[in-house]
């Protein structure tokens, strides 16, 4: 679970810091850095997983790829910073299993993780240039230190089965040394000699190198990290059949989703739990007409198909329903899948719903989220939920704690006046009553939002045309409306 993220340096990120709660929806215009943002994320999961340079070139830009590691850092003008930094305080699970299978236990749950990259200048490495790491820590957050980093509410309860542990130094540590900077790597709950490493040389993070032998901390860590997903559910993707031998795993464009409903439906041992009938109460929110719902089995071409029955018994494929709703299909199995978890980033979930759905949809992301009401368990998992919007719609019904405002406002640097993005939160809530120094944002900012057609449009043309807002029958229908 990712608590706080501080980011400078990448892309149009500078000074930003983020806290997050189990559900967080970030609002904002166009160009305001919420799609950074989640790259920011994304490219510290992949940080965890992949070298640098392929970490690097999986940050799309503008048109879905990196076409230069140069384009990750901030640039004003023609002048680009040449570092960038990113800092993570978040709760890890406190066991898993590292990429050979080997178990492992946190010696604490809590941690924080700070990475420092540099742009290296040097096309023999690759002809799009490359990275040089800085500084890598992971650092503990011990227990008496978690109510001054958790400020969202949550119960006793959940508090207990999430932070654990104790621990007095750090697991990754950079030393500055004669021969460079070095990376040092202690093992856990080992007094002996850390294992060092010229940073310079580096082609990946320490972190992503670990194992549950050197140290399972710093594993349950990588695993967390890399756990941090963007969803793109793609239509064509949660179409598609799978046969017999694909995986159980949703993928990130939404594959497989035939194969973990079947998964699902077949694993649960509690007869009154019965996956398919959950799946059609959550999908009746969207389409009232779903009345029967299964995976069939195709022995014959060994495929899985995802069908679903109307209340006039006409049985569809999946690949006959509409967009939206595949995507509520696959959220809602998302929802019941104790191995989905981690932090889900999803860009304006209300695309493909139609206006009188769109509460149902954010139930059902907030029901997908960790409810910090209840100790941590199988029905509820440590799943984290961020999406971005734009939508009226979404932020009318959000819980206003769960606001993220991004705006670019303008700053001052040694006399320039220069473009900075900010991310701030509603007055009274809890990221308002923090220590930290958190951009407030006026209620009437929100205006545009919760009232978009009190704003008259403008043509340049001069021929405006009445509005179907305007139209006098319906203006008599709308909240507030004065004889």
């Amino acid at each position: 679970m990712l608590t706080r993220l501080k980011v400078s340096g990448f892309k149009n990120l500078v000074d930003v810091d983020v806290r997050f709660g189990p559900f967080t929806c970030i609002a904002g215009a166009n160009g305001t850095g919420k799609s950074n943002l989640f790259d920011a994320i994304q490219f510290l999961s992949a940080l965890a997983d992949k070298s640098l340079i392929e970490a690097a070139l999986s940050v799309r830009d503008k048109d879905g790829q990196t076409g230069d590691i140069r384009s990750l850092f901030n640039r004003v003008g023609d002048i680009y910073e040449h570092e960038m930094s990113f800092e993570v305080e978040m709760i890890v699970p406190e066991v898993g299993k590292d990429h050979l299978n080997q178990e492992a236990k946190a010696a604490i749950t809590f941690l924080k993780y700070h990475i420092v990259l540099r742009y290296r200048e040097d096309y023999t490495l690759h002809p799009l240039g490359s990275l040089e790491l800085v500084r890598e820590t992971l650092d503990r957050i011990n227990i008496g230190e978690a109510p001054k980093s958790l400020l969202f509410d949550y119960s006793r309860e959940w508090k207990a089965s999430v932070i654990k542990g104790r621990r007095t130094s750090s697991f990754i540590e950079t030393e500055q040394r004669p021969d460079g900077t070095v990376i040092l790597l202690r093992q856990d709950g080992s007094s002996g000699r850390p294992q060092t490493r010229l940073a310079a040389t580096l082609p990946r993070t320490v972190l992503s190198a670990t194992n549950a032998a050197e140290s399972p901390t710093a594993v349950l860590a990588k695993n967390e990290m890399k756990s941090w997903q963007l969803l793109q559910l793609e239509p064509t993707a949660l179409r598609h059949p799978d046969e017999f031998t694909d995986p159980s795993v949703l993928g990130t464009d939404g594959s497989h989703l035939p194969s973990v409903l079947y998964r699902l439906a077949h694993t649960r041992t509690d007869p009154e739990q019965n996956v398919y009938e959950q799946v059609i109460f959550s999908l009746r929110r969207l389409l009232r007409d779903v009345h029967d719902l299964w995976v069939e089995r195709d022995n014959q071409r060994r495929l899985l198909k995802l069908k679903i029955k109307d209340r006039y018994d006409t049985e569809h494929e999946a690949r006959a329903l509409s967009d939206g709703t595949l995507r509520f299909l696959a959220l809602s199995v998302i929802d019941l899948d104790p191995q989905a978890q981690g932090v889900i980033c999803l860009e304006e979930p209300e695309n493909g719903i139609h206006p009188e759905r769109i509460q149902a949809m954010l139930e059902l992301l907030q029901g997908i989220a960790v409810d910090t009401d209840f100790a941590v368990d199988n029905d509820n998992p440590l799943r984290q939920v961020i999406i971005n919007t734009h939508s009226p719609s979404v932020i009318m019904q959000i819980p206003a704690e769960s606001l993220v405002i991004s705006e670019v406002i303008e700053d001052f640097d040694n006399g320039l006046k220069l473009p900075r993005v900010s991310f701030g939160c509603l007055p009274d809530t809890w990221r308002a009553n923090s220590i930290d120094s958190i951009r407030q944002i006026p209620i009437g900012t929100l205006m545009w939002y919760l009232n978009p057609h009190a704003y008259p449009s403008s043509n340049p043309n001069g021929n405006d045309k009445q509005r179907v807002i305007d139209r006098t029958e319906l203006q008599q229908l709308l909240p507030g409306f004065q004889d």
